[in-house]
């Protein structure tokens, strides 16, 4: 009788360590950031495929390529992966044009 209140304890036991089952996901956010950096700090209007956003640029002495540039509202535009025709524009002058390519994740700076 022992015997069997003994193997019944352990097949509950057994039993109710269930190990569950679990679900994780990772991999990058499926969009892309935009960052300018510049000799100093210049407020710039860029059209990203004819959208205009108002930033300013990051200044180039406190970016380098080691560090990454912190993102914020007022220096980054985020993007849909893919390509896109930017223009950046200063005091009514355009002065960087480009068609440029961003992956998922990626943050690119570009120098102007």
């Amino acid at each position: 009788m022992r015997n069997i209140f003994l193997m019944a304890l352990i097949s509950v036991l057994l039993a109710s360590c269930g190990v569950g089952s679990y679900s994780v996901v990772t991999g990058k956010a499926d969009e892309a950031c935009v960052s300018f950096v510049a000799d100093k700090k210049h407020q710039i209007t860029v059209a990203v495929d004819n959208q205009q956003y108002n930033v300013e640029t990051v200044k180039l002495k406190a970016y380098r390529k080691d560090r990454n540039i912190k993102k914020t509202v007022n220096n980054t535009i985020v993007l849909v992966p893919g390509s896109h025709e930017v223009k950046v524009s200063h005091d009514g002058n355009v002065i960087y044009t480009k068609k440029i390519f961003v992956s998922a994740g990626e943050n690119k700076v570009i120098e102007l």
